[in-house]
């Protein structure tokens, strides 16, 4: 980098700064993964400071350090509050749900209704289910269900079943 060029960024350091506030916050704007964001406003307030008599070497250092200190303090409570990462899915939901064995479900197959659909089903373990048991969903495979027999049947096998009747007419 020859003089001029040098002199030119060190005259303009507040462009310098605003032209990487911009670039941080496009990049965040792409990947959206609250990362880049902090830098972001780590080069926004160093807009105003190198307004300052403050050495670059010493702008760059309150750079990092301002972004550190936003990236590890506030990153962790927007990641909560903005609920940054896997969204839960309306299959994912049916994960603790109850359901009732519709046909009765062993190793190779089985049948369960929740919230009014029918789902395949299979145990969550070595126990067959029999058509009319209330039963758990532990977990989901594609499209099968795994569960396992609720702790307490309820007695006709559709109380509490959400979408269920509670009286058979």
């Amino acid at each position: 980098m020859n003089g001029n060029t040098a002199s030119l960024i060190l005259d303009n350091l507040p462009w310098v700064w605003f032209a990487v506030t911009v670039l941080c916050a496009g990049f965040e704007a792409l990947t959206l993964g609250l990362t880049t964001v902090w830098f972001a406003l780590g080069a926004l307030v160093m807009v105003f400071l190198s307004l300052l008599p403050i050495p670059p070497v010493v702008q760059v250092l309150l750079f990092l350090l301002i972004s550190g200190a936003l990236l590890a303090f506030t990153r962790p409570l927007a990641v909560r509050r903005l609920r940054v990462g896997k969204e839960k899915t309306n299959a994912d939901s049916l994960i603790g749900e109850r359901a009732q064995v519709t046909r009765k479900i062993t190793e190779f197959d089985g049948e369960v209704k929740v919230h009014g659909l029918s789902w395949s089903a299979r145990p969550d373990g070595k126990e067959e289910l029999e058509p009319g048991t209330v039963c758990v969903i532990r977990r989901l495979e594609g499209v099968t269900l795994y569960v396992a027999a609720e702790e307490k049947n309820t007695g006709n096998g559709t109380a509490g079943i959400p979408g269920e009747n509670q009286e058979k007419t």
